[in-house]
């Protein structure tokens, strides 16, 4: 019996003036750091990011949706506030609490080409969930 391997990934969908970004993967963390990728991407190709800095960051929610939302919400902050992007995170997930790293630089524009800024996550589409086939999805759609 050939079973599919499945490889985290993200993807971006359609949504009115805003974007959605997802994240597919085999487990819940994987899910939230493909979200947080697909956030990335919405800004520059984050294939241009040297993870020259590190930030670490911590939030705690009462569900998983909650809980990608605060994460994203995070990621958005210290972006504007640092002036930061990232190329790649390391989540770990345990009882409503993310412990994450997130690695990255500070913004060039003539290097990264910024498209957009990310205001924020917002509710609309916000889903996380695990489908039949074991896969975990983690959604929201971003104020842009």
């Amino acid at each position: 019996m050939n079973k599919q391997i499945i490889t985290p990934h993200w993807e971006h969908f359609e949504h009115g003036a805003d974007i959605g970004i997802r994240g597919i993967a085999p487990s819940l963390a994987q899910a939230f750091e493909q979200t947080a990728l697909a956030m990335t991407a919405v800004i520059c190709n984050p294939e241009q990011v040297a993870a020259t800095q590190t930030v670490s960051i911590n939030c705690q929610a009462t569900d998983n949706e909650l809980l990608l939302l605060d994460w994203i919400n995070e990621l958005v902050y210290e972006m504007a506030v640092h002036g930061l992007l990232f190329n790649h995170y390391q989540v770990v997930i345990h009882d409503g609490v993310l412990s994450a790293t997130a690695f990255g630089e500070a913004v060039n524009p003539q290097k990264h080409q910024p498209a957009v800024e990310i205001k924020g996550a917002t509710f609309t589409e916000l889903r996380v969930y695990q489908r039949a086939d074991a896969l975990w999805i983690a959604q929201c759609v971003v104020d842009v």
